[in-house]
């Protein structure tokens, strides 16, 4: 029987100049506290909520001009002495857009998901929870589409700066960073078309409705 290895969380101490020289086509890897922590190649079914989502935000807020949407690896840095996170999505409004620089966003998202592969729940639900918190991100997703649990958390900073659990209703979940968009929570285990699902969210008459379904069958 093969031997079971665990999954390298980290490397020993490096340098933030080091974190950065290192290649850009290795494995997805953030600079925490001084070390560098590599994370295991994602499974398809992971991925496969991060392109629906990255699609469906994407063309929303492309559409309405609502700033950019960013998938990993983008290296972001709150705090100028803090950590490099690579979050699996985030979203910067058009009044933030100055963040982006050359080579990493430096400064706050207005929303980050993170979807929860085996080796992350920790990290995604605690971890990365309160350091977001810290930084001030106004709104943070977990999305967990593991088999026998897919469930989802949805978070916005209070006043208080404390993240607030927002419960669904009626399944689904109304944003606050993203203005107008709203999400069925069941789409992120179904994963429909995302053009299609835009066209729904925007709220557009039910004849253009039709005739895109008829386009996308191919009519």
């Amino acid at each position: 029987m093969l031997e079971k290895i665990a999954p390298l969380e980290t490397h020993p101490q490096m340098r933030y100049e080091e974190y950065l020289a290192l290649p850009e086509e290795g494995p997805l890897v953030e600079w925490v506290h001084e070390e560098v922590v590599v994370h295991m190649p994602a499974k398809p079914i992971h991925q496969r909520v991060v392109t629906f989502l990255a699609q469906l935000l994407g063309i929303f807020v492309r559409f309405f001009g609502l700033g950019e949407v960013l998938v990993a690896p983008t290296e972001v840095k709150c705090f100028p002495d803090g950590n490099s996170r690579e979050p699996d999505i985030l979203f910067l409004s058009k009044d933030h857009l100055g963040q982006v620089g050359d080579r990493r966003i430096e400064g706050t998202p207005d929303l980050i998901i993170e979807i929860i592969s085996d080796d992350s729940v920790a990290r995604d639900l605690d971890d990365k929870f309160f350091e977001y918190q810290q930084c001030g991100v106004p709104e943070y997703w977990v999305v967990d589409p593991r088999p026998k649990r897919q469930r989802a958390w949805f978070y916005q900073l209070g006043e208080d700066g404390v993240y607030q659990a927002v419960p669904l209703q009626g399944g689904i979940y109304r944003s606050r960073a993203i203005p107008g968009f709203w999400l069925k929570a069941a789409w992120l285990w179904e994963q429909p078309d995302p053009q299609l699902t835009f066209a729904e969210i925007a709220g557009f008459p039910e004849e253009i409705m039709a005739f895109l379904r008829v386009k996308k069958a191919g009519g």
